[in-house]
């Protein structure tokens, strides 16, 4: 277990405390944007597969155990989950990794589910850690499942962060028609559901069911815990 802590809070801790702050800054100003990039993706790739290594030889530790009565709730959260993630990476933002140039779009960049996030797939990525720390209910799952949970909401305000100390009025321009709570932009008046459900369309979410559907399928062969 303790193997897991450690690959996980290398994970997390390199995202948190280098990505999106002045260490990063620095760091690029020395290697060059190109370097950086490349050995914070080999780094990140290292420590994701260090937490898989790590879980499945973890000791099985349960603390309140599967709830079969989440099981629907769960299948729920787990569609939204997809349809943030999909329809967010087919989404041209300026909060995905290097895209900060499409601000010079201006206003125009808040289109389909950037209306409703800014940040669409780390809120995917934070309600499938959540479903999966809430339904296994066992120490493993919540040090891995959580830690990603905590790394993707955490990096929305990093990356956040980021973008306002390098970009400046640009980004809080983007900002204030846009949200980093999903619906909170929606719900506060700054931006339409009807527009973003317009620009979305039908093919984004209709890949992210598909999508959806074979990893339901395939979750037994795939992962070793199957779902159907």
């Amino acid at each position: 277990m303790l193997n897991l802590v450690a690959a996980s809070t290398f994970f997390v801790v390199i995202h948190l405390a280098v990505s999106g702050t002045r260490r990063r800054d620095a760091l690029v100003a020395r290697l060059g944007e190109g370097p950086y990039r490349g050995l914070f993706s080999l780094t990140s790739l290292v420590g994701l597969g260090w937490m898989i290594y790590a879980y499945r030889r973890a000791p099985e530790i349960p603390l309140w155990g599967p709830l079969p009565g989440l099981r629907p709730v769960a299948f729920i959260v787990m569609c939204a989950a997809f349809l943030l993630v999909v329809i967010g990476l087919a989404t041209p933002s300026p909060t995905q990794v290097g895209a900060e140039a499409k601000l010079t779009q201006g206003i125009e960049i808040v289109r389909g589910i950037v209306r409703i996030t800014r940040h669409p797939f780390l809120w995917g990525v934070a309600l499938w850690g959540l479903v999966h720390v809430a339904a296994n209910g066992d120490l493993a799952s919540l040090i891995l499942f959580g830690s990603l949970l905590l790394l993707a909401v955490g990096g929305t305000a990093s990356i956040d962060a980021k973008r306002r100390r390098t970009l400046g009025a640009v980004w809080d321009a983007f900002a204030q028609k846009t949200s980093n709570v999903p619906f909170a932009a929606i719900v506060s008046g700054r931006n339409s559901m009807a527009a973003a459900m317009k620009e979305i369309g039908f093919v984004r979410p209709l890949v992210a069911l598909i999508a959806y559907a074979l990893v339901i399928l395939f979750h037994g062969r795939l992962f070793g815990a199957p779902l159907v």
